[in-house]
């Protein structure tokens, strides 16, 4: 991801659209030393959907590889407590 001021991305608009269609690149726009934006590529909304159902399936995966371990005599809230008493 690259950073660019505003005058820098006035100067080389063109060019760094170019590169955020083209490149998949992503850009960080700052004024005076503080982010003000981001370009970013726009995503095809069925690749989009494509990604979250794989995001989910990866989720469900690993909540049944979790239960396969998890001891049948804790619960989940009683494991969230101890792990705080110990911290």
């Amino acid at each position: 991801m690259g950073e660019i001021g505003i005058r820098e991305l006035k100067q080389r608009a063109n060019e760094i659209l170019r590169q955020v269609r083209e490149k998949q690149e992503t850009f960080t726009v700052t004024y005076r030393g503080k982010v003000v934006a981001k370009l970013v590529p726009v995503v095809d909304a069925s690749t989009e959907r494509d990604l979250t159902s794989a995001i989910w399936t990866q989720m469900d995966e690993l909540s049944i590889e979790i239960g396969a371990h998890w001891p049948s005599d804790v619960s989940a809230a009683e494991a969230v407590a101890e792990q705080r008493r110990e911290l």
